[in-house]
């Protein structure tokens, strides 16, 4: 990260002096050009705050007559951006859809912690490959470049906070966007260095590698919905329990690898034994038991199990109903049954069946795709093109989700698919749930109208 540019940054939207906030109401608006929604919805954590309707210009304003001081998020379907509140903010935005978070800039009372924040959010997506071609180095040499770019956000916080008086819960928020991607990083290294080195074993690391954990702190609630700090949990239990497997199980690596039923179980039981905040808790078990049922793929019998383990350690998951649907979606999807009762939409707006489009073929692959997501959408018509080449028996339809009918036949023509292959939905809810739609590189194979693989990859399963 080039310091200079990060302080200009920082600067360029501080004003001088403290700002005192004497109002409790909070005034949230902007422009969002190229929309792909009419609305702008205000969350605090999972819960609908407020939301606005776009005007004729493409404009919106929120006002809250008060506000709990902390970390928000605003959606505008299919993105959405964290944002930072505290009472008496009278906070701006502008973006352009076409480059979402690029684009992004905040205004006005409370600009310059967003804007903060914002910034560690865009250099952490920019930095990321550089860190991983890091993880080839020896781990000393890793954690040096690690603490080095550390340092750098830390020195340009200090900075900020020279400028503008932050609140604690600010500079909790701050700091935390810069830490948990570091310690992240670390828990990542010594799988990363035996995929990039083509190593048989993990490096030796010494115990200085992994000091940090020693003031590790699993019950932060303020941070219960902060990305960084929950992903950074997320992958330290992945390593935790790959370690514990490895060394208190007594199973080999590709016993940890082969057996993901044994290796979920144990996350779920380290879960359970460290963490005791409520939100972090079900957030946590929840991501375990959606990673498991949307990627493992195993046996019902192993799915059963799992499931049972998962109620034993989280009775109450205020998650359970959306655990319970994927479990339930996952039985259905398994092969020689039929699609479910879903019903798309064909170019003229007309209903029909997947299940109908599936038995008009002998052999047929469902793909899936968005209108706002355009590079995924080039690469996987890019794709597409390719496996009729290859596959020339089967027939490739195509679901569109999250775009607009008029933006969708738009896009239909000036691609030049055939409009007797692609079709969309409106209620991409109910398809995602119904079909188990962990990512867009899913594909659904049927042949004779019958499911024969229902977690294909279009990259990787043909």
């Amino acid at each position: 990260m080039n310091k200079p540019l990060l302080y200009a940054f920082i600067l360029a939207f501080v004003s001088c002096g403290t700002k005192v906030k004497k109002s409790p109401n909070v005034f949230f608006a902007g422009e969002i050009v190229n929309p792909t929604s009419e609305y702008v919805v205000l969350f605090k954590n999972e819960v609908i705050i407020d939301s606005a309707k776009l005007d004729s210009d493409n404009r919106f304003s929120i006002r809250l007559d008060s506000a709990v001081e902390g970390l928000y998020h605003f959606d505008h379907h299919p993105e959405l951006q964290y944002i930072y509140l505290e009472q008496g903010d009278s906070l701006m935005i502008r973006l352009n859809t076409e480059d979402f978070d690029e684009s992004l800039i905040f205004s006005g009372r409370g600009e310059e912690i967003n804007n903060f924040l914002l910034d560690m959010f865009l250099s952490t997506e920019e930095e990321l490959p550089l860190i991983y071609s890091y993880s080839h180095l020896q781990p000393a040499q890793f954690d040096h470049k690690i603490d080095s770019l550390q340092d750098l956000k830390t020195s340009a916080l200090k900075e900020l906070r020279k400028e503008v008086d932050l609140s604690n819960n600010a500079i909790l928020i701050a700091q935390a966007s810069i830490i948990y991607n570091y310690y992240t990083y670390k828990e990542k290294y010594p799988f990363w260095n035996r995929r990039i080195t083509g190593e048989k074993a993990i490096p030796d690391l010494d115990e200085k590698f992994y000091d940090y954990r020693k003031t590790l702190d699993y019950n932060i609630d303020e941070l219960a919905y902060h990305r960084y700090y929950y992903n950074f949990l997320k992958t330290h239990f992945d390593n935790l329990s790959y370690m514990h497997c490895v060394t208190g199980c007594h199973v080999k690596h590709l016993e940890v690898v082969s057996n993901k039923l044994h290796f979920n179980q144990h996350k779920l039981k380290l879960i359970d034994s460290l963490v005791n905040t409520k939100n972090l808790r079900d957030n946590l078990f929840r991501s375990v038991a959606i990673d498991y049922l949307l990627n493992v793929h195993d046996s019902e019998e192993n799915n059963n199990e799992f499931i049972a383990d998962f109620k034993k350690y989280s009775p109450n998951n205020r998650h359970i109903k959306e655990i319970e649907a994927v479990y339930q979606g996952v039985k259905n999807m398994q092969p020689g049954k039929k699609l479910p009762e879903i019903l798309v939409m064909d170019s003229g707006g007309n209903k029909i069946a997947l299940q109908d489009i599936a038995e008009n073929d002998t052999n047929t692959v469902f793909y899936f795709w968005s209108g706002t997501q355009k590079l995924h959408f080039e690469n996987i018509s890019r794709r597409v093109n390719q496996l009729k080449k290859i596959k020339p028996k089967f027939t490739f339809i195509g679901i569109n989700c999250n775009t607009e009918m008029k933006r969708w036949q738009s896009m239909l023509i000036t691609n030049q698919l055939d409009l007797d292959y692609q079709y969309r939905t409106d209620d991409f809810e109910n398809l995602k749930n119904n079909l188990v739609i962990g990512g867009l590189n899913k594909g659904i194979i049927t042949k004779d109208g019958l499911i024969v693989d229902a977690f294909a990859d279009l990259y990787s399963s043909f």
